[in-house]
């Protein structure tokens, strides 16, 4: 199959099994850090199983991509029912990245993109729609938020929305490079309180 193709065919069985271990070594070890051997030793079948679902590691990742981009939108929309407050939604949002952290993981598609060099021009597409995606759920929730009067900071709500993404992205990384989930949870509080504690002073010198 083409990179550029519908990866949606191989989403069950044996697939799924292969996509649920492959999204975990790309998660720990980076895409170029893990092989068909591995996938196939983790789950104790044949390499050649692996290459019939997935012929390529290109397309494997093409199926990686897109299922957890679906995915995270799905999270998104579950925060979004369940969180009409902007804050708490905020919150929501940023501890789906501390979830992994607390797994020793990284955001899959923030590892795909430390490698991007490696992935050809389709891919690369697809890994810039995750971020847009994102980029574009968070300026909705900011807007909704600086509306309310919940939340107040400087610029567009697309800026910040995009400072906010790069944030939560590399406070992984350094979390990771520590091994202390809690260095993520700091930085996620002060993100969060920033954008709050603002507006309570405004709100203090109103009274």
């Amino acid at each position: 199959m083409s990179p550029a193709s519908s990866p949606r065919r191989a989403q069950s069985g044996t697939a799924s099994r292969i996509l649920d271990v492959a999204e975990q070594l790309v998660q720990v070890h980076g895409f170029n850090g893990f092989s068909y051997a591995d996938v196939s030793a983790e789950l104790g079948i044949r390499k050649a199983s692996v290459h019939h679902h997935f012929p390529t590691k290109l397309d494997l990742a093409a199926h990686l991509i897109e299922r957890y981009q679906r995915r995270f939108a799905g999270a998104l929309a579950r925060i979004e029912n369940a969180s009409p407050d902007a804050q708490a939604a905020l919150a929501s949002y940023a501890a789906l990245y501390g979830e992994a952290v607390r797994r020793d993981r990284l955001c899959l598609c923030g590892m795909l993109a430390a490698e991007i060099t490696a992935l050809p021009r389709a891919l690369r597409t697809r890994l810039r729609g995750f971020f847009d995606e994102n980029e574009a759920w968070l300026a909705r929730t900011l807007e909704r938020g600086r509306k309310s009067g919940a939340l107040s900071f400087t610029g567009s709500p697309a800026a910040q929305a995009r400072l906010l993404l790069s944030a939560l992205e590399g406070a992984m990384l350094v979390a990771r490079a520590y091994r202390d989930a809690a260095r993520f949870e700091a930085t996620t509080a002060m993100l969060l309180a920033g954008m709050a504690a603002r507006q309570r002073r405004r709100g203090g010198r109103q009274r």
